[in-house]
């Protein structure tokens, strides 16, 4: 799912989400009402949702990258306010919906729409206590960040339909020094708290930077990626060449005078700031970091589990799956150890595509073609599939180089944008074939495209809840989409089986070395090596991995803890039910609410148990 989105203010439960439809907030004015007749519950229900819309617009509202995203044009020629008193007015109006909310009797509302209550209450109230760590996180890093935003929302979020569009995409491009400038002032800050991200990081910060300002019209080389894009979209207008060359002149300037100095102030900044910089990784480092790190493992993963019982996880899962991985190198016939296996599997060219443009081309049309065959299979497993069309397409050049190896992009819920699997083709040595499989279930289907686009087509309950975020959910629902297949008779070849096994080996890792990145205060060469030991990804996979999970703490929990806890209730719903369990009732329990906490998806499994359950 998309870790990408950089957040300066509160993780509101809007910024997480992918599309809504344009119309402005409703207005409501829920009063406490404890009768329960039929018609005084309608209305009771009717201004609850009434409410969670409002509450949802509102911070739509607040976002101009968050409405670019859904499709809204109205601050089209505005970026995100950094500021503090931006984040002062967003912790104003949350407590204000806080109360608008506690102002309903929750018990007088029916069942779905007092789940809505539950789930909305709960991320009010989870915004309110995460504001005490605005300052601990790191809004520029290697895999996303503020100086790359700029880019990727105007290539590939910033349609331009008409001049209008054009003009926005101009105002956006001279806008973008008063961006950086907030964005300075909130580093400065972090660092004045003891918060700086890790040196390492410091080297991508200028690679990602200076790509954006190389090419015309900073120097005499070919078209920048910023002036490329633009002209290639304005060339698609309807207007005559003079009006187009007009634009693009204009596009120019702006390049020139704001684009180009801010990013090159951005850049002077990140030096001085890294001379303060230190090489420990954990946020253990942090002043009360403990805490924090607590913080970021409960929200991730939606339960109480402590980092010590994350860790013991993990370890657990790694050597249930070395035992499975065992069972298939005997199948295959190699002789050796696990560890010379691993390495045979890294390094034998037969697993891999060559580095050129036809290897390339190659996976994305064999990908592709998973993806197609998997969805002639999906009645056979869900009872409601999505409308929405998806795509598989390489990571663009200006950010293949940080970016993760494969992510997805929800599509938009009109409809112009379809979902999009991005495959990192940037080192073909980083795809091996034998991973391809699983890694296009996770991302594509029956994984985030099956879950993420039938959440945003759900009618009958709020947007927020359509378009909302839950990682463990998100990503346990994609986890689990790569043992599926399996259970229909896919992975044939005994190497895609072990390719399986291998990423979720590799989520099953991660529990042990974010815990021991953060809480044990493992260093990240130590890390790395845990990584290269344990499994078959090679030690760039590995180095790379590792300096996500450092500026992303906890994040990396949430997929096998999701993950495990679907297979729990799964196999609960198969103990209660016997013969009267159906997979694909089962799967329409789990993604027909949109994403939620944990604990709520067992409660929701519960009732589908209880519900279908014969009577003794």
């Amino acid at each position: 799912m998309n870790i990408r989105s950089p957040r300066l203010g509160l993780l509101s439960l809007a910024l997480t989400a992918a599309l809504v439809s344009g119309c402005g907030p409703k207005t409501a004015q829920p009063s406490l009402i404890t009768d329960t007749s039929t018609q005084q519950q309608v209305d009771l229900n009717e201004r609850a949702n009434q409410l969670f819309e409002q509450i949802f617009n509102e911070r739509v509202q607040r976002n101009p990258v968050l409405q670019t995203s859904l499709g809204i044009k109205d601050d089209y020629d505005k970026w995100q306010d950094l500021s503090d008193d931006a984040f002062a007015a967003e912790l104003a109006m949350t407590r204000q919906h806080l109360t608008l909310l506690e102002a309903i009797d929750s018990q007088a509302l029916d069942p779905q729409t007092r789940l809505s209550y539950q789930l909305m209450h709960k991320q009010l109230n989870d915004t309110l206590e995460d504001a005490k760590w605005r300052l601990y996180n790191y809004p520029v890093n290697q895999m996303f960040g503020i100086h790359s935003q700029v880019p990727s929302v105007l290539i590939n979020q910033h349609k331009i339909s008409d001049v209008n569009d054009a003009k926005a995409y101009i105002a956006r491009l001279n806008a973008v020094p008063l961006l950086f400038q907030q964005l300075q002032q909130h580093l400065t800050a972090q660092a004045d708290a003891g918060i700086i991200v890790p040196q390492f990081v410091f080297a991508h910060l200028r690679s990602a930077s200076e790509n954006i300002i190389q090419g015309a019209p900073f120097d005499e080389q070919a078209d920048s990626t910023l002036l490329a894009d633009f002209s290639g979209k304005v060339a698609q207008l309807s207007l005559s060449e003079v009006e187009q060359k007009l634009l693009v002149d204009e596009a120019r300037v702006a390049l020139l005078t704001s684009v180009g100095p801010a990013y090159r102030q951005l850049l002077q900044y990140f030096s001085e700031l890294e001379q303060r910089a230190g090489t420990d990784d954990g946020v253990w480092r942090f002043p009360d970091g403990d805490a924090y790190y607590q913080n970021r493992l409960t929200r991730m993963t939606t339960t109480d589990f402590t980092a010590e019982e994350i860790h013991q996880l993990g370890l657990d899962e790694v050597a249930r799956i070395h035992t499975e991985m065992q069972a298939i190198m005997q199948q295959v016939g190699f002789s050796g150890t696990l560890a010379a296996f691993f390495e045979y599997m890294r390094d034998a060219p037969q697993f891999y595509y060559p580095e050129t443009a036809e290897g390339r081309a190659a996976y994305l049309r064999d990908a592709t073609a998973i993806i197609d065959h998997m969805r002639t299979r999906l009645d056979e497993l869900f009872l409601v599939k999505p409308q929405a069309e998806m795509i598989v397409q390489a990571v663009e050049p200006f950010r293949e180089q940080s970016a993760g190896k494969a992510f997805y992009q929800r599509p938009s819920m009109d409809g112009t944008r379809p979902g999009v699997y991005y495959a990192n083709l940037y080192r073909m040595s980083d795809m091996p074939k034998y991973q391809m499989e699983a890694l296009a279930y996770h991302e594509g289907i029956p994984g985030h495209h099956m879950q993420l686009a039938i959440a945003q087509e759900l009618e009958g309950i709020p947007k927020f809840r359509r378009f909302g975020s839950v990682t463990a959910y998100i990503e346990g629902w994609g986890l689990y989409s790569e043992l599926l297949p399996k259970e229909i008779g896919l992975y044939q070849d005994p190497y895609a089986n072990f390719g399986r096994l291998a990423m979720e080996l590799w989520r099953a890792a991660r529990l042990v070395v974010d815990t021991g990145l953060h809480a044990k205060k493992w260093t990240r060469e130590e890390a790395i090596q845990y990584l290269v030991d344990n499994t078959p990804n090679p030690a760039t996979d590995a180095s790379k991995a590792i300096e996500r999970y450092i500026v992303m703490p906890g994040q990396a929990t949430a997929y096998t803890v999701g993950m495990v806890k679907i297979l729990q209730l799964r196999a609960h719903a198969q103990a209660s039910l016997g013969e009267h369990f159906d997979i694909r009732a089962f799967h329409q329990v789990i993604l027909e609410n949109g994403a939620v906490p944990l604990d709520t998806l067992a409660q929701l499994v519960d009732a589908y148990i209880a519900r279908t359950k014969p009577a003794n």
